[in-house]
């Protein structure tokens, strides 16, 4: 597809709207040079210069703006762009936005400039959805792993992979076509070969568990009875006053959430209402209790708490048997009230500050425990499939050749291998997973 895939023009504003130094506005398509000279005091802008200028409406100055013309090939979607940098505000970004579609553009569609770029041929897919990773990246150390598919890093070895199977194939399809002319490739040489590639997509697949713990963060919940000290330590880990502590039961009612970044992973903190069966909860707490459940049973780390001072209860005991089976750290607060220790536990108090150092330590291990290495390859979940897939189909075409099969059957099994990777990078995609994948991107990008 090539530059007049599009025949209609769009524009959108492509900075966060509200308040700001600067926003800008994106017009995009072939009477994006034809709206300009409409609405901006300089006229027949020339590509690789910068313009600086008022946008007008009926000889009326609504903005003083920067203008930067780009044309295609030469732009972010391939097609002629012309960037508005106006002075940031909801009222005046809207009413430049309003007078581009006045002169013929329309409203771009969630991701359509991104779409577009990779419709003409500016990026591949991948390189298209590391541009996602980057605008909804948690940490900056997800950010810069994401940075790698867009400089190529993944469409560089699939496509080195792609390349492997059409050689594979291209082999035993001349055999197959010209028997005469081109022998059969030798049965060990295809296991060999497809051995290799089976190996590297292995390696991409072994950061699957990596790439998905960084782009979905992880949960961690407080759970326990009332007044053991969850919102204390919720309050503590973060460094501010975010919860509400008083010696009253049940002051926590509903769930409060807050995000850190621990070594590059977004790890949510979440405070849960205390758990408790008796006669004294009244309706909204019990709600809250209920909501607490449901959070335990997401969570990937469990911050247990109980009350050393009080010693572990029956109804501890209960709510530690409920979770034990899950991901957690058993902690014993009030340590400065009481003798009592628990070898089992860290004892902790944050009254006096007592091994709270060493609980954070033991949340970062465990969050970084997650089997997270450094991440060579970035993968989303479409990603993966399509690999698996891959390796699936080459699996059995393995098998086939060291069975020694007719030839002609394993190139089905070569040929649906090369499609699978070639889904990678979107050459071979359906609509209905690339409107899926672009209806992910917000408007203006």
């Amino acid at each position: 597809m090539g530059n007049e895939f599009y025949e209609d023009t769009i524009s959108a504003i492509a900075t966060p709207v509200g308040n700001g130094g600067v926003s800008i506005v994106r017009l995009s398509g072939a009477k994006s040079f034809e709206i300009i000279n409409k609405i901006f005091s300089k006229k027949n802008l020339i590509e690789g210069k910068i313009y600086h200028g008022k946008i007008q409406e009926n000889s009326e100055d609504i903005d003083e703006v920067i203008v930067l013309p780009f044309k295609a090939p030469n732009s972010y979607t391939g097609e002629d762009v012309i960037e508005i940098q106006c002075h940031g505000g909801i009222h005046i970004t809207n009413k430049i936005l309003e007078l581009t579609l006045q002169e013929g553009a329309r409203l771009a569609q969630k991701g359509e400039y991104t779409k577009r770029a990779f419709l003409n041929h500016k990026m591949d897919l991948s390189q298209a959805e590391a541009i996602l990773d980057l605008i909804h990246a948690g940490t900056e150390k997800f950010a810069i792993a994401g940075a790698k598919n867009l400089f190529g890093k993944l469409s560089d070895e699939t496509n080195e992979i792609k390349k492997e199977i059409s050689d594979i194939l291209s082999r035993i399809v001349a055999a197959i076509d010209f028997p005469e002319d081109v022998a059969e490739p030798d049965y060990g040489y295809l296991e060999e070969k497809i051995k290799k590639i089976i190996k590297k997509i292995n390696h991409i697949l072994s950061y699957s568990k990596s790439s998905n713990i960084f782009r979905q963060g992880i949960k961690i919940v407080l759970a326990g009875r009332p007044n053991v000290g969850k919102s204390s330590l919720f309050n503590a880990l973060l460094n501010l006053e975010r919860a509400i502590v008083t010696d009253i039961a049940g002051t926590t009612r509903d769930i409060i959430q807050e995000t850190l970044d621990i070594d590059g992973i977004a790890t949510t903190i979440i405070d849960t209402a205390g758990i408790r069966d008796d006669d004294n909860i009244n309706k909204v707490e019990a709600i809250g209790i209920d909501y607490t459940k449901k959070y335990v049973n997401d969570a990937d780390i469990i911050l247990f708490l109980y009350d050393l001072s009080q010693g572990f209860t029956t109804q501890d005991k209960e709510i530690y048997d409920s979770i034990k089976h899950k991901t957690h750290i058993k902690i014993g607060t009030k340590s400065d009230l009481t003798t009592k220790k628990d070898e089992q536990a860290i004892c902790i108090s944050l009254k006096t500050g007592e091994n709270i150092d060493l609980l954070k330590q033991k949340i970062k291990n465990s969050v970084i425990n997650q089997n997270l290495t450094e991440i060579e390859y970035i993968t989303n979940k479409r990603q993966q499939k399509c690999l698996q897939e891959t390796e699936n189909s080459l699996n059995n075409a393995l098998i086939a050749t060291q069975n020694k099969e007719i030839q002609d059957l394993i190139s089905i099994d070569i040929k649906s291998a090369l499609l699978y990777i070639s889904e990678v990078s979107g050459e071979v995609i359906t609509d209905e997973i690339l409107n899926n994948i672009f209806d992910n991107f917000c408007i203006g990008k």
